[in-house]
């Protein structure tokens, strides 16, 4: 897969591999910083360690490990795909987490200044 990354106005084109044997999140995110409407939109893998759920399609789950910034939704809320919901904070460097698809928001089990680990549920949908 072939992805274009702008690092400070500087376009790169990648290349990665998609590991078919690892499972994938539906969750997308996008680093902001100084250019956030150039920023790629990038589909994580995840590592599943920790809680087991019965459908990850109704889970929200860290693609990396960092502290909340910001919580953008309430619990009842609903969403749509791509809409932000939270923010985290790794590295001096902010993550926007959006949803993955639409949805009402069953529980967030997360807050402003948690520290989170990658693969942690953060929000359940209904």
């Amino acid at each position: 897969m072939r992805l274009k990354i702008t690092v400070e106005g500087k376009v790169y084109e990648v290349e990665v591999e998609v590991s078919e044997s690892e499972p994938t999140s539906g969750v997308r995110y996008v680093e902001t910083g100084a250019h956030v409407a150039s920023a790629p939109i990038i589909t994580p893998v995840i590592n599943r360690g920790g809680e087991v759920v019965a459908d990850e399609s109704k889970v929200c789950r860290s693609p990396l490990a960092g502290v909340v910034s910001e919580v953008n939704v309430e619990v009842g809320q609903v969403v749509v795909p791509e809409q932000q919901l939270l923010v985290l904070e790794a590295m001096k460097m902010f993550t926007t987490i959006t949803s993955p698809n639409e949805g009402k928001i069953k529980s967030i089990r997360v807050e402003k200044t948690n520290s989170v680990k990658q693969g942690q549920v953060l929000i359940e949908f209904e």
